[in-house]
């Protein structure tokens, strides 16, 4: 399952997905992974939670987060909860233009029965279609 949090900037999508994070530690049975591009929040999420900062990694583009998430989840066969905060800024790419994305995170979601949050800059009516399936 992909759930998508927008907004636009500083409309408080962040804070959603870190409350959504820290609020599934007690349902989860699985591990929860929570990847940004700062160590701003790393201390808002509970220990619990796996923190992956993309900035150590010099994520380039789409492709190379795509295969960034895909090596994060085979990291473990229990993960059960993925949350990507930025997406668009961590691809650096228009959502528009991420159509590869969804559909590698959707089929990994199925697969692995992964519920994926993530967020992205931008209101609601500018989604594409692709996307706006998962609000």
């Amino acid at each position: 399952m992909i759930k998508i949090i927008c907004g636009t900037k500083g409309s408080g999508k962040t804070k959603k997905i870190i409350d959504a994070a820290n609020g599934a530690i007690e349902k989860a049975k699985g591990h929860l992974i929570f990847i940004t591009d700062t160590k701003r929040y790393m201390y808002d999420l509970k220990r619990d939670i796996r923190f992956i900062d993309v900035s150590d990694y010099s994520i380039a583009g789409e492709e190379a987060l795509c295969g960034f998430i895909k090596g994060a989840i085979a990291g473990g066969y229990d993960n059960e909860y993925v949350y990507i905060d930025g997406v668009t800024r961590i691809a650096g790419k228009d959502i528009k233009d991420m159509a590869q994305l969804f559909y590698m995170l959707e089929k990994v979601a199925t697969l692995r029965s992964l519920t994926v949050t993530l967020t992205c800059s931008c209101a609601e009516e500018e989604l594409p279609d692709f996307v706006k399936k998962y609000l």
